[in-house]
């Protein structure tokens, strides 16, 4: 049998394939501006009410220089924490519904349930240690004021870490790019949500400045209807 040569390429097609992907999702609060200093005023309020700074006393030791509500905020009977509780609801649907294609039945729909909410109000000097979230898929943080936090100089930002534990157990010049992936650093903007899965390890770097850092936070759960 004849074989043509010229017609075999020395260089064979390589397909890459993605593994174990950890996906995150930003966008941003149409309401924010309508909503800023309402909710401003609430937390505030919220925060002179009690005696703990850590009134959900979860992970009390990770936390400095910084004022944490119980775990309920969303759940509170207000027009606008019930407008913020509407939007994210929706949105932790459509990001389930989004990495869930073709595992789902095909005509089950997502229903995203938010266990856990808070606020933080982190003062000058004031951080959040590295952790996850347990009893629940996904978590999302709001931005509601970054006050003088500041990416250049990785003030006040929040860091998410390489969840692949093992990804650097020997760096040569071939794994250089997994040593340049060990965190993430967002640069936090006022109005801006993130949502992430909850094992993803993430912390909130210390805060320098007079305005407070404002953020609201919360977890969920996802069933299907």
């Amino acid at each position: 049998m004849d074989f043509d040569f010229e017609t075999v390429s020395d260089t064979p097609d390589v397909e890459p394939v993605e593994l174990w992907q950890s996906q995150c999702f930003i966008t941003q609060n149409p309401y924010h501006d309508l909503l800023k200093d309402a909710l401003r005023k609430l937390i505030y309020a919220d925060a002179a009410s009690g005696p703990s700074a850590i009134k959900s006393e979860v992970g009390v030791l990770a936390k400095g220089n910084l004022q944490e509500s119980e775990l309920d905020f969303l759940a509170r009977d207000n027009d606008d924490i019930q407008t913020l509780n509407v939007l994210f609801t929706d949105l932790l649907n459509t990001v389930a519904s989004e990495v869930n294609h073709g595992f789902w039945p095909e005509d089950a729909q997502a229903d995203a349930q938010i266990t856990e909410s808070w606020y933080h109000i982190t003062q000058n000097g004031g951080f959040h240690d590295a952790h996850s979230h347990p009893n629940c898929s996904w978590c999302g943080i709001y931005y509601l004021d970054v006050g003088a936090t500041n990416f250049a100089h990785r003030n006040g930002i929040n860091r998410f870490y390489d969840p692949r534990i093992n990804a650097d157990h020997y760096l040569d010049a071939g794994s250089q790019y997994l040593n340049g992936t060990g965190v993430w650093d967002l640069e936090p903007v006022d109005g801006q949500i993130v949502i992430f899965p909850s094992y993803l390890k993430h912390s909130a770097l210390p805060y320098f400045g007079q305005p407070d850092r404002l953020v609201i936070a919360f977890n969920a759960q996802v069933g299907l209807i």
